[in-house]
């Protein structure tokens, strides 16, 4: 059945981001009560429950190239979701997302030999100077390398993204993924001990976490994919960090420095940059 709510694409990409940041934000409250990890499993798991339910997928139909690239696919997801949960367990949400962004920006202009791009590295490199806590106070340094960690999976994520949706249709392999990627991370779950102390209210915290991180944006991304050009959709995606500040001071009242905000600024400036001068270079 056709939905009726026609929303127009840069609106949808823009309440895809303010989807997944207030999903994170929902995360981070719930760490406390059941852990990073469990927090991650509850996520995942929930959210390929969703999406298989959605999409229905053939597992029997699926060939031996599918399958590696899939779990494939599923592991890295898995991995950078609970790796990026830790992260920011330990610093503010916006910080961990600008540092996490370093993954995708460092992949768009890797090999690149234009002399504006080296410009965008050194705004992202700034940004990470910015952040880093280089006297040992401030920030927590492991949750500074966390985030770049699930930095590199990102990129990971997206490479493996691209070769796997050239085989599978878009749906099945996420949905897939999702199933694999709650293999991985549930034995951290569960040995945690965070899942055994579940009750219906953090069930309800974990299907809307479930919902604002994964099936809201999923589908609001995907339609906007349809109409938009993938400079614009690059470009609107940059703004992840910045959006992930303001959902932060909004519902955790986590304030960031001016030193910290120009570091998210940096990294936003980059990344907005090398997606719009990749994106011309391929149109000229």
């Amino acid at each position: 059945m056709k939905s009726k709510i026609n929303i127009p694409p840069i609106p949808a990409v823009l309440l895809s981001i303010i989807s997944v940041q207030c999903g994170a934000a929902i995360a981070k409250g719930l760490f406390p009560q059941i852990g990073a990890a469990a927090t991650a499993s509850l996520r995942i798991g929930l959210s390929a429950v969703i999406l298989l339910i959605a999409f229905r997928p053939n597992l029997f139909k699926l060939n031996a190239k599918q399958w590696k690239y899939v779990i494939l696919y599923g592991v890295c997801l898995g991995v950078m979701n609970m790796v990026f949960y830790m992260a920011i367990a330990r610093i503010p949400i916006g910080l961990g997302v600008t540092l996490e962004f370093v993954g995708p920006l460092g992949l768009a202009i890797f090999g690149s030999k234009k002399p504006v791009d080296f410009l965008w590295v050194v705004l992202a490199a700034t940004g990470i100077v910015l952040i880093t806590p280089w006297t040992g106070t401030g920030l927590n340094l492991a949750g500074v390398l966390l985030a770049l960690l699930a930095g590199v999976f990102w990129a990971g994520y997206i490479i493996l993204g691209g070769r796997i949706s050239k085989i599978m249709k878009g749906g099945d392999a996420v949905a897939i993924g999702m199933l694999f990627a709650t293999i991985v991370i549930l034995p951290f779950g569960i040995y945690g001990g965070g899942l055994s102390t579940l009750n219906p209210k953090l069930l309800g915290l974990g299907a809307a976490l479930a919902l604002l991180s994964s099936a809201i944006p999923f589908t609001l991304e995907m339609r906007a994919l349809k109409q938009l050009p993938a400079r614009t959709f690059s470009i609107l995606m940059s703004l992840e960090p910045a959006m992930a500040s303001l959902a932060a001071l909004v519902f955790l009242q986590e304030y960031l420095t001016l030193k910290e905000c120009f570091a998210v600024a940096f990294v936003v400036i980059a990344s907005a940059g090398s997606s719009l001068t990749a994106r011309h270079t391929k149109n000229n």
